[in-house]
């Protein structure tokens, strides 16, 4: 049986909802650049990394249902999980209005979802260490920009695959680097000014990667680490 998981809760629990159709598994299309220069032939394609893109499925009602209750279940944004890839996380918004007055007329309608061009795992747990240098392995296909946590105290530094060292002032601890996001938090408050160095320097390759630590460390816990696309 279909199903599809929002922000934790699967949609069995929402009573009368039925996922009658699940959207297909695509890849996201690559934004692009073209340049046309005179004289030359052909022209020039510069890649711009992968656009969001829209998920289809369709949805209906059976039995006891309250409308109430899928609108509010469909009316949010977050983390999706379809049941035709159980091990994976998208990140999703519901921007298009669901035609609710066809949905309990016909009893069905088809739900369009804004889904962002990468997906997480579902299964994977959180890689904590405090035996560093270590190794955490990426086993997506495409680099990551994860999250990680670091404990510690006074100035230490970061760094993976040899790259630039990341310098952290933990005045407070820990603090929290989010990649994607460009972000560093303690206690959802932001101390970038304790942060010197470019957080992408700390993105994961897919596959194996290394992870140094110099001062102070105590712990560093990564999530977010495995992407795909």
């Amino acid at each position: 049986m279909n199903y599809i998981i929002i922000n934790g809760k699967k949609s069995d629990l929402i009573q009368g909802l039925l996922i009658s159709r699940l959207p297909h598994i695509t890849k996201p299309l690559i934004r692009t650049k073209v340049e046309e220069i005179e004289g030359r032939d052909g022209d020039i394609v510069t890649p711009l990394g992968y656009s969001a893109y829209n998920k289809e499925l369709e949805i209906g009602l059976y039995g006891d249902y309250n409308i109430d209750d899928v609108i509010s279940y469909f009316d949010v944004g977050g983390d999706i999980i379809f049941s035709n890839e159980p091990d994976k996380i998208y990140k999703f918004n519901c921007y298009e209005q669901i035609d609710f007055e066809k949905l309990v007329l016909f009893k069905t309608a088809k739900v369009k979802l804004h889904v962002q061009p990468f997906k997480y795992s579902a299964i994977e747990k959180a890689y904590t260490t405090t035996n560093l240098p270590n190794i955490v392995r990426n086993t997506g296909n495409i680099a990551s920009k994860p999250i990680y946590e670091i404990s510690g105290t006074g100035d230490v530094q970061i760094r993976v695959n040899n790259k630039q060292w990341i310098d952290i002032n933990m005045e407070h601890s820990p603090i929290t680097i989010n990649v994607a996001e460009m972000q560093a938090t303690w206690n959802n408050v932001l101390v970038n000014d304790k942060i010197t160095g470019d957080y992408l320097q700390l993105m994961l390759e897919a596959g194996a990667n290394t992870i140094e630590t110099t001062g102070n460390v105590s712990e560093v816990k990564i999530t977010n680490y495995s992407r795909w696309i």
